[in-house]
């Protein structure tokens, strides 16, 4: 369960990773975007394409309860998260690209993501509250906002910023394992394996799908590896925000199952890949092509 001083320290998070993400942006970076909607296509594509996708076939293949159905769709329905940035940077990957696609998913997503719940959940049979995920997304534009501005108005604090929202969201796993985990440690051990592997295999099938489809795009290695990470790794910090002030009670801690573990084992995927990635890179892919691809 999540008390409420856990809520306001979650929003407090949630306020920050987004401020975080508003400070590495500046106007002419979505200058670029507009100049390059390739880059912004595949975004959209990975993100709320393949990922919903995959959400919707472990739900279907998977034997799992309601409440653990309806965290997998919300998890896989999610945009692109500033953990992505770190482990692209990592792996050697095109660290443009890889904010340019967590950016254009969140921003995109207050749209797309209830559309692709509605869809999935209905084909599923699934009732989950739209209206309170619709806005929750509308007021973390607030924050990347703010952050935008900072940039702007000092270079200098808006980098400070940047640097604090994308450690808070590794601290933020750091969090769920001391919090989280241990007062709910009955319920992991006796929630079912599927739980487990719908949560592992989101990020896993994610990252995979990712990667091929960059690949028959034939880019640039480097921008394949982006793509990759940028699929598979999605907000998890939000998806349970999302959860914690739509749901309640016992649904609510069965809804989190999914992201919260989800958050905590890709991770450890996305070391394993980055490890995979780098031993993987060769002198002449460090060279990127003219432009973001």
């Amino acid at each position: 369960m999540v008390g409420a001083f856990e809520q306001a320290l979650l929003a407090l998070m949630i306020f920050v990773i987004m401020l975080g993400m508003g400070a590495s942006l500046t106007p002419r970076d979505f200058y670029l975007a507009l100049r390059r909607p390739y880059g912004l296509a595949i975004g959209v594509i990975s993100q709320y394409g393949f990922m919903p996708l995959i959400g919707f076939l472990l739900v279907t293949f998977l034997t799992v309860p309601q409440a653990i159905a309806m965290g997998i769709l919300i998890m896989s329905c999610m945009p692109g998260g500033t953990t992505s940035n770190i482990f692209t940077y990592f792996s050697k990957g095109n660290l443009a690209l890889s904010v340019l696609m967590t950016v254009t998913s969140t921003i995109t997503g207050v749209v797309l993501i209830p559309i692709v719940l509605v869809v999935y959940a209905t084909a599923l049979d699934l009732d989950i509250p739209r209206e309170n995920i619709i806005a929750t997304l509308v007021l973390l534009l607030v924050p990347v906002a703010i952050g935008m501005a900072l940039r702007k108005i000092n270079a200098n604090v808006g980098a400070v910023t940047e640097f604090l929202g994308s450690a808070l969201a590794l601290f933020f796993i750091v969090f769920l394992m001391v919090s989280w985990v241990p007062r709910n440690w009955r319920f992991l051990l006796e929630t079912t394996p599927a739980t487990y592997v719908a949560a592992i295999g989101l990020g896993v099938m994610g990252i995979a799908i990712g990667y091929m489809f960059a690949r028959a795009l034939r880019l640039h290695p480097r921008n394949a590896r982006t793509v990759a990470l940028e699929t598979g790794i999605q907000n998890g910090p939000l998806a349970i925000a999302i959860i914690v002030f739509t749901f309640s009670g016992t649904q609510a801690q069965e809804v989190m199952a999914v992201p919260v573990l989800y958050s905590l084992f890709i991770v450890i995927v996305s070391t394993l890949v980055t490890l995979i990635f780098r031993r993987a890179n060769t002198a002449a892919e460090q060279k990127l092509p003219d432009g973001l691809l």
